[in-house]
């Protein structure tokens, strides 16, 4: 007997939403693609774990410098166009760095650079992202369209490193996987070029200054924006936590505590696997589940994420600590989700991406940090006592965040200016 796939009501509803969220399905599973493939491009020219590190942080280092003046332009220029650019550029960088690869004359300083511009390329993305998504959609659907865009990262995230291998082992190696990266950017140009958004001619008529005030006025603005939310300031403070105590639990020290006490790389392929099946569910839950206090939701799964060090350091063996990272990819991709599903709803569409701006930097801008400390401290203290100390900083920060009255009681909203 035949059965229809049910395909959910945002695509069906939404159709410049369909534009955008087909320009990212290939996308993120060539990044995740390319995450795999890039220390393995460093390696095979003859780089070492220092090489390898340096070609992460030049493709990392631009965010943080860029993120605040990127969300800025994001606000003042065509979203699309920032999109449609980022994308083209990423994919010269990977044609370029595929190209090197196969004919053999990459090196180490050869991907630094195109690491770097492809960084910077990723950073006018972001924000431009955010701010673009909830004018692709109706006020009824910015969560689900957030939560699908959700489960394209989990799904990717399975995925891609499987893709990654067979490229490697196919393709050429690593430059065949980051050819097929660049296709993917291809894609997403075609798709994103016929896009419109629904509100860009109305805030154009509403706020006339949003493309002509100074650069610097429109920074302060931002920030304005971002002031004037004791929820928006409460959840920076949180996830600045989460990414400098906690994320570098799965960074840094869960890879080397799966090798000195467990099963090394298979065990930990089977802690991420489930991590990725679990942030899959809680994707597939916030399709249909819209709880009427979003950030109230979002603070509680957000101290179920902050647990992550103490999951992994608890010492119950590969498919123990697997089945609590499971329960923490829902907390995960739950807070994550009815996070920008609130800004979408209650941050003027003219300010979104200049507010996102400081969510990715006081998220994203955070990691590298947080994995230089946690390598110092593991180092000085010890594993498990490094990751009891990262447990209490960052679930002690989540409940914080909880406890703040605008979190609590924000209600749900489109384009609300309620603070």
């Amino acid at each position: 007997m035949l059965t229809t796939v049910r395909v959910p009501a945002v695509l069906r509803e939404e159709p410049q939403y369909r534009l955008l969220f087909g320009s990212q399905v290939l996308s993120v599973l060539g990044d995740r693609v390319t995450m795999v493939a890039l220390p393995f491009a460093v390696m095979s020219v003859g780089g070492d774990v220092g090489a390898v590190a340096l070609v992460s942080a030049a493709q990392f280092l631009p965010f943080v410098v860029l993120a605040l003046p990127a969300g800025v332009w994001a606000d003042r220029w065509d979203r699309k166009r920032i999109l449609v650019t980022s994308d083209v550029v990423r994919l010269v960088c990977q044609v370029v760095a595929a190209a090197l690869l196969l004919s053999g004359r990459a090196d180490v300083v050869h991907l630094t650079v195109l690491a770097a511009v492809y960084g910077a390329a990723d950073a006018f993305f972001a924000p431009a992202f955010s701010g673009l998504l909830p004018t692709t959609v109706t006020p009824a659907n910015i969560q689900p369209a957030n939560a699908l865009r959700g489960l394209t990262f989990s799904v990717g995230s399975i995925v891609g490193p499987v893709l990654a291998g067979v490229l490697i082992a196919v393709a050429g190696g690593p430059g065949g996987a980051l050819l097929f990266d660049a296709a993917t950017f291809a894609v997403s140009v075609a798709l994103l070029l016929p896009l419109r958004s629904r509100v860009v001619d109305a805030v154009a008529e509403e706020d006339p200054t949003a493309t002509t005030e100074h650069f610097w006025a429109s920074l302060r603005d931002g920030w304005g924006e971002v002031r004037s939310r004791s929820w928006v300031l409460a959840f920076l403070g949180g996830f600045a936590a989460y990414h400098v105590a906690v994320l570098p639990a799965i960074f840094v020290i869960g890879p080397v505590l799966m090798e000195q006490e467990l099963d090394g790389a298979r065990s930990w392929a089977v802690v991420v696997a489930c991590f990725g099946v679990g942030s899959v569910l809680g994707d597939l839950l916030f399709l249909r589940w819209r709880p009427a206090f979003a950030l109230r939701v979002a603070a509680l799964m957000l101290v179920g994420a902050s647990c992550q060090a103490a999951f992994i350091g608890s010492g119950l063996g590969t498919w123990g600590i697997g089945a609590l990272e499971l329960a923490a990819g829902v907390c995960v991709t739950g807070a994550f989700t009815l996070w920008e599903t609130s800004l979408g709803e209650h941050v003027p569409e003219r300010s979104l991406s200049r507010v996102s701006s400081y969510d990715y930097l006081t998220s994203a801008g955070m990691i590298p940090l947080g994995n230089v400390l946690a390598g110092a401290v593991s180092a000085a203290v010890g594993i498990h006592t490094a990751l009891a100390g990262m447990t209490v900083v960052g679930v002690g920060a989540a409940l914080v965040v909880a406890a703040v009255p605008a979190v609590r009681h924000l209600p749900r909203g489109a384009q609300s200016t309620e603070r």
